[in-house]
């Protein structure tokens, strides 16, 4: 199984954050992979991503979700097998750190090899930056969701 953890630091409070990344269907808006994310329900979102050319598809649930702290999911069902946290830590009234940890199921030759040379962590850190742009020119969320997934 591959790990990726990669960290950025916004210039927005911590709730604007946070609530900007509770906006799953807003995602491709700022990552480059996601073609579409339908919200199902308060747990469930299915996923179109294209990666490399290839398109999968699959249902993610949240397994643990608390307003300003973090976001957890497991993949369930489709074309991947993966999970991943999303935290969030204030560093300033105005600043926030936050790290996405993505453990993932690499498949066949080509994604083993582009794990195996970091394509998939550079990825996940150029999707970062974007989220960055995205969240600090807009100052503020697209929407929120403040419910509690224990």
């Amino acid at each position: 199984m591959a790990q990726i953890i990669k960290t950025i630091d916004v210039d927005v409070p911590v709730s604007v954050a946070y609530n900007q990344w509770t906006q799953f269907e807003s995602f491709p808006m700022f990552l480059d992979f996601v073609e579409s994310i339908t919200q199902t329900d308060a747990t469930h979102t299915h996923w179109k991503v294209k990666i490399g050319g290839v398109e999968r598809q699959f249902d993610a649930e949240i397994t643990e979700q608390h307003p300003d702290e973090r976001v957890a999911w497991n993949s369930v069902g489709g074309d991947t097998n993966h999970a991943g946290v999303v935290t969030f830590h204030r560093l300033s009234d105005t600043s926030t750190r936050v790290t996405v940890q993505i453990d993932w199921d690499p498949e066949g030759f080509a994604e083993k090899a582009a794990s195996i040379v970091g394509v998939d962590g550079r990825a996940i850190k150029h999707d970062l930056v974007s989220f960055k742009k995205f969240i600090e020119d807009s100052k503020q969320p697209t929407g929120s969701w403040r419910g509690d997934v224990k």
